[in-house]
């Protein structure tokens, strides 16, 4: 079986490195003691603090190893091989929304370091795969869940 590849860029995977290190040095620590803690409480079937402590450890563990797995599997985007004004993973882009003209500001970037609110959008969104390898001019209709949009690429840096 083929491992998924995770396109991200540099400062992507520094992030998740970040994260994987707090997660294995600080949250591990403190999510053991908080479970030392609640077994003191006494009957484990019934204690509500040894089960929150014991969710939040699955949790943990669960983004350690989802972590984990994106690094070991992370492509790196190279944005710079990619001719001038085509819209491509690790780019930010520009465009208006047709008729009406208001203007919409986004960075491409893989699907693991996407973040809508500061303007990261996966390479996986409708948005994204409509206007990958499109140039400033090009026209395009977007398919998303709200409706049909047309938006007109204005810059693509």
């Amino acid at each position: 079986m083929t491992e998924k590849v995770y396109p991200m860029t540099v400062e992507g995977k520094e992030k998740l490195e970040t994260e994987l290190k707090h997660l294995k040095s600080v949250k591990r620590k403190e999510v053991v003691e908080r479970i030392k803690i609640a077994r003191g409480f006494g009957d484990l079937s019934e204690n509500s603090e040894y089960e929150s402590a014991k969710d939040e450890q699955a949790f943990i563990e669960g983004r350690i190893s989802t972590i984990e797995n994106m690094l070991q599997n992370a492509q790196i985007i190279d944005s710079s091989n990619s001719k001038d004004g085509e819209v491509t993973l690790g780019k930010s882009v520009s465009f208006k929304e047709l008729p009406d003209g208001i203007e919409e500001e986004y960075t491409i970037v893989g699907k693991a370091e996407a973040d809508p609110f500061s303007g990261k959008i996966s390479n996986e969104s409708p948005i994204a795969k409509a206007i990958l390898g499109k140039q400033i001019g090009d026209r395009v209709h977007i398919t998303t869940p709200g409706g049909t949009m047309e938006v007109e690429v204005t810059n693509v840096f």
